[in-house]
């Protein structure tokens, strides 16, 4: 599976849209936490889907995700090309949309962390068209607000108990 074909012009069937989110931790953890995919990221999600690691090296990670729907099952496989320490590409085929992702990260100068992800999407013809391209950043802010306070949480658990006690909650 390689990268997708972005077919430009306003037929193409391809939405862009663009999202940020700030997370209380640096950089290093950001980057270890959001590229450790493994079959818990559903759930970390507050979403249904069941994921499959199919491999993973250094450079690569390769999954799949299935989830039953009222209209059926939703399947897709997902190449996620890592280039640490701070981005990740991601190309994802299946049935209902296809996806190419990309996601970078900036050290703020408060110590947080702000992910940028800039995606293209197209929906296959069992997946029909794509929402509103105001709906679908809103549907992934709100999923990055819920990893984001999993990632933040996980983050002061990990940090030694002075630490924990030094840092504010993050809102």
């Amino acid at each position: 599976m390689g990268r997708a074909h972005r077919p430009t012009g306003p037929r193409s069937g391809w939405a862009t849209y663009e999202i940020r989110a700030t997370f209380a931790a640096p950089v290093p953890y950001v980057f270890r936490w959001c590229t450790d995919y493994s079959g818990e990221d559903g759930r970390l999600a507050g979403e249904r889907y069941a994921r499959r690691l199919l491999a993973r090296s250094r450079r690569q990670v390769l999954f799949e995700d299935l989830e039953e729907t009222p209209r059926g099952w939703v399947w897709k496989r997902t190449r996620v090309e890592l280039d640490p320490p701070d981005h990740w590409h991601a190309d994802s085929d299946g049935n209902y949309r296809y996806f190419c992702l990309d996601y970078r990260l900036r050290s703020l100068p408060d110590g947080n962390t702000e992910l940028t992800l800039r995606g293209d999407r197209r929906a296959t013809s069992l997946g029909g068209r794509n929402p509103p391209r105001a709906s679908l950043q809103r549907e992934l802010e709100e999923l990055w607000q819920r990893l984001g306070r999993s990632l933040e949480r996980e983050y002061r658990a990990s940090l030694p108990a002075s630490a924990r006690r030094s840092r504010p909650p993050s809102a």
